[in-house]
């Protein structure tokens, strides 16, 4: 499960990909119902990584720095939620061998999540932005397409 927060940065990096130049956080936190402390704390943690910049003055506010082609939801979960791993042994920036494990080549549990895991970084790591603002059929198109070449 993601956490309130990265829902909160996904929607933000949605909000200004779509309003296609700077919006300012109140604008934002009203339109996207995200509490603006807490926007901005998020969109300071973005700027930090270069995904957004901010701008003083009078037309100030954020803007996306990299196009919303190349924002993969994967980058933004990771950044705000940390690994995308449902087990620890599994992470691949926060590996940590399970405490209550022999062998992981033998660990049937570790196998099948395994699989799980590899299924949601395929997708979350492919899935940009501007994916996520295409018609619905489209991004269903896309995870189909997408679930079916990683198959074969």
């Amino acid at each position: 499960m993601i956490s309130q927060k990265a829902k909160y940065a996904l929607r933000a990096l949605i909000a200004l990909a779509r309003s296609q130049g700077a919006l300012v956080t109140a604008e934002i936190a009203q339109a996207q119902a995200i509490p603006r402390k807490f926007l901005e704390q998020i969109l300071l943690d973005m700027k930090r990584v270069g995904l957004v910049q901010s701008r003083r003055g009078k037309f100030g506010g954020y803007a996306l720095l990299k196009p919303a082609e190349e924002i993969t939801f994967g980058q933004v979960l990771r950044l705000i939620d940390g690994p995308i791993a449902p087990l620890p042994c599994l992470s691949r920036i926060a590996y940590r061998r399970c405490d209550d494990c022999g062998e992981e080549e033998s660990c049937e549990i570790r196998r099948v999540f395994a699989r799980v895991a590899e299924s949601a970084r395929a997708v979350l790591d492919e899935t940009t932005i501007a994916d996520a603002m295409a018609e619905p059929g489209l991004l269903d198109d896309l995870g189909q397409s997408r679930a079916v070449a990683a198959a074969h």
